[in-house]
């Protein structure tokens, strides 16, 4: 079922709701995934404790489309300007209710589609005409697929990065592990952008972690010991893997993160950064992102593989 409502400050998002019980909430503002709870109940995405859900200041949570830019390399604000936008409804393809697809796999999901287009004042900011679409799809299983294109309207190539920030929710960083990275090179951003190679065999959290991993493995786990589940992420089109959680320091410092949200969130994001993507007139690129949580298995504290990384 797919339901169009108001906020409490009038702003219009959409109601995801599969057959067995699992709902995701997308804000029209930002084009950004906002809640997603699986059949349970369980909130799946961590939304900031002093979250704004109104325009002019991002909505710190869920999952955020960062373009024309991603991280903060470069002229443009971090991130780029496709957070802080209102999109809207694609009139192509409204949108289709449970017991429809239109991801085209047949199956049986609930599925919105989002239009942005650049006003003037975005030309101003970033001299291009474009066309950005993202499809968010809520499947039985509770699976959240999101689906990203992003096509040169204009009369001239134009370069971007892009990237899919999403923030978990976890229960302890502390206790959080991400495996699949292991062995690949990094931009380290709490180092300046330094490169490293990934040592340990898996990515655990002791303090403020930034880091753009480079052409990374499809699928990445990350495992919550206490809350017993794993969340894989599978992506395809997105070179890079982003994993961020600012510690206590930082985010103390930030107006927009309550004092111990830190505690409580890890971002690991799908993106292109390293080599920037470069569109013709007339030509499109498309990213894709799953997420998928299911319960850990453990034998002597390692996640099966084979059911995860290399399912």
């Amino acid at each position: 079922m797919v339901e169009i409502v108001r906020n409490a400050n009038e702003l219009e998002k959409v109601i995801l709701k599969e057959p067995h019980g699992s709902v995701a909430e997308v804000s029209l503002f930002g084009g950004q995934v906002i809640s997603c709870k699986n059949e349970r109940g369980e909130e799946l995405l961590f939304l900031s404790s002093k979250a704004t859900l109104k325009p002019p200041k991002q909505i710190w949570g869920g999952i955020t489309v960062c373009f024309p830019k991603f991280c903060n390399m470069g002229a443009l604000e971090r991130q780029g300007f496709a957070k802080t936008r209102l999109w809207s409804i694609d009139p192509e393809t409204p949108f289709l209710s449970s017991g429809s697809s239109s991801t085209g796999d047949g199956s049986n999901k609930a599925v919105i589609d989002l239009l942005l287009k650049p006003s003037e004042n975005d030309r101003r900011i970033w001299p291009h005409i474009f066309e950005l679409r993202l499809q968010v799809a809520l499947g039985p299983g509770g699976d959240l697929i999101l689906t990203l294109r992003a096509r040169n309207t204009d009369s001239k190539p134009f370069t971007f990065t892009i990237g899919l920030h999403t923030y978990l929710s976890v229960s302890d960083i502390s206790e959080v592990r991400v495996e699949g990275l292991e062995t690949m090179d990094y931009l380290d951003n709490v180092r300046h952008l330094e490169r490293f190679t990934e040592q340990g065999d898996a990515l655990t959290f002791e303090g403020e972690v930034d880091r753009i991993y480079l052409s990374t493995p499809t699928k990445v786990a990350i495992i919550d010991h206490d809350k017993k589940r794993t969340y894989v992420l599978k992506k395809e089109g997105f070179s890079d893997t982003v994993v961020w959680n600012p510690w206590e320091r930082k985010c103390k410092a930030m107006t927009d993160l309550g004092d111990d949200d830190y505690l409580h969130m890890l971002c690991v994001e799908a993106a292109v950064v390293e080599t920037p993507i470069v569109l013709k007139p007339g030509e499109e690129w498309k990213g894709r992102k799953k997420l998928t949580a299911v319960s850990s298995s453990y034998f002597s504290g390692q996640l099966d593989p084979d059911r995860v990384l290399h399912g």
